[in-house]
């Protein structure tokens, strides 16, 4: 079962086309990786996905319902959560409140009531216990109390993800989520993604590392100057010719 559906889209800036007729479908449950070169067009994809962009052409297609035209709040309400390639925190809030900030989708009174001591204590217990259950997930319980600001970059990525997850969504979209980090963190960061996977969000991400990528993957698809020229397993994809030749290599130089 398809979760997103992309129907020859395209996008273009004046004469440029990001996109070209791009059709993909992202299946429910697993992992889907979108490689490609620099300015392949993969941000341009997210940004069509996550309603930053409308498509020039063709048609986004989620949960069996087009999205096309949507404002990125109405998308995520949908159910389609992004992080971005630079992170992007609340840094004066501690790690615990920009987790809760997440969970404002999903009670009354939107973003500054998430915040806000004289909500419905009920509420507010079910958003601290959520929150703070999200933070155990990502490994970061221990620094509920600090500010976001404080954190080393490798936490700041997984502090993203949590206040994403905290909007419960269906398709999680991660940009370049090991770009920084380093071995350790990478390694804990494919744990992360996978049991994100097991718990049925879907996950469709950008990544340049190939060798994470071929790691956590299930699906991959390549764009290369905004056309997609192969899609697969992590097998079928580092063997196949139009990507060898897209990346002159580097696929290779990556042991992938």
């Amino acid at each position: 079962m398809n979760l997103l559906r992309l129907e020859t889209v395209t996008q273009r800036f004046g004469g440029l086309v990001a996109l070209d007729s791009v059709t993909l479908d992202v299946a429910a449950g697993g992992v889907t990786a979108i490689i490609g070169p620099n300015g392949a067009g993969k941000t341009t994809l997210f940004n069509v996905i996550s309603g930053f962009r409308a498509p020039s052409e063709g048609r986004v297609i989620f949960d069996g319902q087009s999205i096309n035209g949507l404002r990125p709040e109405a998308v995520a309400k949908r159910g389609i959560v992004r992080t971005f390639q630079l992170v992007q925190l609340f840094d004066t809030l501690t790690v615990l409140e920009n987790v809760k900030v997440g969970r404002h989708l999903h009670t009354t009174g939107g973003l500054l009531s998430a915040l806000m001591p004289m909500r419905s204590r009920v509420i507010e217990t079910q958003v601290h216990d959520a929150a703070c259950a999200l933070l155990k997930q990502v490994g970061l319980k221990a620094h509920a109390d600090t500010l976001a600001s404080a954190l080393p970059y490798g936490q700041k990525r997984l502090l993203e993800i949590g206040r994403a997850l905290a909007a419960e969504p269906k398709l999680l979209l991660l940009d370049e989520p090991a770009a920084g980090l380093n071995r350790g963190e990478t390694t804990a960061l494919a744990e992360l993604i996978r049991a994100i996977a097991a718990q049925g969000v879907t996950v469709l991400l950008i990544e340049h590392d190939m060798s994470f990528v071929m790691n956590v993957a299930n699906r991959v698809a390549v764009l290369d100057f905004g056309r997609l020229i192969a899609q697969g397993t992590p097998a079928e994809v580092q063997k196949n010719k139009d990507v060898i030749a897209a990346y002159l290599g580097t696929m290779e130089a990556a042991h992938v």
